[in-house]
């Protein structure tokens, strides 16, 4: 059915749920997983404060999140590899990395947002469901 199965995460609980599943199903039909985290190198900021986030905590947070994937893989007796990447697009760089890497499946989170947030962040998930080439499974 599956044999590689992309795993992008930000870290949160809604992702780390996506990450779980993922693990279940490629442990049910022998596939492999790559966990992936994305990051916006532009710098960002960190709350209501003027306090700024550069790159090395961004770098940082990307190898906490994906730790959370090797683990659970680990747990799982799943194979697993994970890296991060830098782009000015989460859905391009998903896209981009199951095409690069093999996967033929991406499981990923949606944080369902709606009315106005939604119009003003866009859905990463939605432009995944458009670009990819392969299949997205998408959990909640």
């Amino acid at each position: 059915m599956y044999n590689h199965i992309l795993l992008p995460t930000d870290g949160s609980e809604l992702s780390h749920k996506a990450v779980l599943h993922g693990i279940q199903l490629a442990r049910a039909t022998g596939a492999r997983v790559t966990g992936l985290c994305v990051v916006l190198h532009a710098m960002t900021p960190r709350g209501l404060g003027d306090t700024m986030v550069g790159d090395a905590q961004l770098n940082a947070n990307a190898e906490s999140f994906l730790a959370f994937v090797s683990e659970e893989a680990r747990k799982a007796g799943v194979p697993c590899d994970c890296f991060f990447v830098s782009g000015d697009s989460v859905a391009e760089e998903i896209v981009r990395a199951a095409d690069s890497t093999g996967c033929d499946l991406i499981c990923m989170a949606s944080h369902g947002r709606l009315g106005l947030r939604s119009l003003l962040m866009g859905s990463e998930t939605t432009k995944v469901l458009h670009y990819s080439k392969v299949p997205v499974l998408i959990s909640r």
